[in-house]
């Protein structure tokens, strides 16, 4: 049984689509920092990006760590609120590593900013950021991405690791709710 109302959602990306650009984002990363000393730290911005995180995690062969970052700038909302507050903070020092920031979203870049301008004071080698899907439409402050999946429209999105109101982040896929009531069964 089908956990979702698939009438009232409609697929944007599908499951085969993520993957295969996340294989190729794999593939650039290694090539880029094969070879570099101090060492690589995947650090993922969660919640939502804790699918790609693990997808692209494997996509990448190095040795790297992993580590996470929790922020918040939605709430329960389903817009940015602007403001952008920490909710958990990194377990290890990252002065001298190579840190790739992992989000799911890019969209007003006001929590990618505050994150880039936070992790700067650690110290880093460098900093990159990977991000799965970004808005460009809802842009208020411009931040550089270094490996991006997918452009995407000013939609509301769920799925693949993605919410609505909490829920629906195992789906396989992303997707938009288009039939205005709550996409899920009972």
């Amino acid at each position: 049984m089908q956990f979702y109302d698939s009438k009232q959602i409609e697929v944007m990306l599908s499951a085969e689509e993520i993957a295969a650009r996340i294989a190729a984002l794999g593939r650039q990363i290694t090539k880029d920092y094969e070879g570099l000393s101090g060492g690589l730290v995947i650090v993922g911005v969660l919640r939502g990006c804790f699918m790609f995180l693990a997808d692209l995690a494997r996509a990448i062969d190095l040795p790297l760590e992993v580590d996470f970052l929790g922020v918040s700038s939605y709430g329960e909302a389903q817009e940015s609120s602007g403001v952008v507050r920490m909710t958990q903070d990194l377990s290890r020092p990252v002065a001298g590593k190579h840190v790739l920031v992992v989000e799911d979203i890019v969209d007003t870049g006001l929590t990618l900013k505050y994150l880039l301008e936070n992790l700067a004071t650690r110290h880093p080698a460098s900093v990159k950021v990977a991000a799965l899907l970004h808005k460009p439409a809802r842009t208020r402050v411009e931040n550089p991405i270094d490996y991006l999946g997918f452009e995407i429209p000013d939609r509301f999105v769920i799925g693949y690791g993605l919410d609505y109101e909490s829920k629906l982040r195992n789906l396989p896929f992303i997707g938009v709710n288009i039939g205005g009531s709550t996409p899920w069964k009972a």
